[in-house]
């Protein structure tokens, strides 16, 4: 585990327990948990024991409130993650797990089809060059076949897509994106997640090149503007 934030408010429905898991296969050029990213390191915490934490959290969760887990990437302990999930759906708590949709496995889709209430989806980029420059990997549509399976088990799924000036803030890609998921059912919204640079402090720790330092971040007016593009595709649309 890499850290646990108690109050989340941008993980999912309602208050949330949010536990951050270490390791990512991803190098994001914008991540701000660039210290969840190599698999070596964090914590190691006995299940029951997470389990009895989140208890304690359990009164302040309301009627939506919750679990979530995230990273780094959480489906790289999905094993792990199962019994986990089995025990706090037992205890009458909600799960979310927010991912990079990478791997997709028997144990992710075990996670994800019997003990994931809810899935947040990160979409990177729409084309297979603008997902290779801002992750660092190749092949998108390991993403968009990740997002098929969670459609065909009919369990709700939010998207949730980082808002850079010039990069990703292109009406083409938000109508692309619009376009390729506008038949979801199980999509509930589409979270916009304005671009800001509050990691970079830990790259400089880490030694690490921060390569979108001369990048802005997003006016209130382009903001708006995508959010009146996603709003012709998707249910619900937010700006966090």
């Amino acid at each position: 585990m890499h850290s646990i934030e108690s109050f989340g408010t941008h993980d999912g429905p309602g208050i949330r327990w949010v536990v951050f898991l270490q390791g990512c296969k991803l190098k994001c050029l914008y991540c701000h948990n660039p210290d969840s990213i190599e698999t070596a390191g964090g914590t190691e915490y006995d299940i029951e024991e997470l389990v009895q934490m989140a208890l304690k959290m359990k009164p302040y969760f309301g009627k939506k409130g919750g679990v979530t887990v995230s990273g780094g990437e959480p489906l790289l302990q999905a094993k792990e993650l199962i019994p986990f999930f089995k025990r706090l759906r037992e205890e009458g708590i909600h799960t979310n797990i927010d991912t990079n949709g990478r791997i997709l496995n028997s144990f992710s889709k075990e996670l994800l089809d019997d003990y994931a209430d809810l899935v947040m989806l990160d979409i990177k980029h729409m084309t297979e060059e603008g997902y290779l420059a801002l992750t660092g990997v190749s092949c998108k549509d390991t993403t968009f076949n990740f997002a098929a399976h969670r459609e065909k088990s009919g369990k709700n799924m939010w998207l949730r897509y980082v808002l850079i000036p010039g990069l990703t803030n292109k009406p083409e890609l938000l109508h692309a994106m619009g376009n390729y998921f506008k038949d979801y059912q199980t999509i509930e919204k589409i979270e916009i997640q304005p671009y800001h640079k509050l990691g970079i402090h830990k790259w400089d720790a880490l030694g690490w090149e921060y390569q979108l330092k001369d990048a802005r971040e997003n006016t209130t007016e382009e903001l708006i503007e995508a959010a009146e593009i996603l709003k012709n595709y998707f249910k619900k649309v937010k700006i966090n």
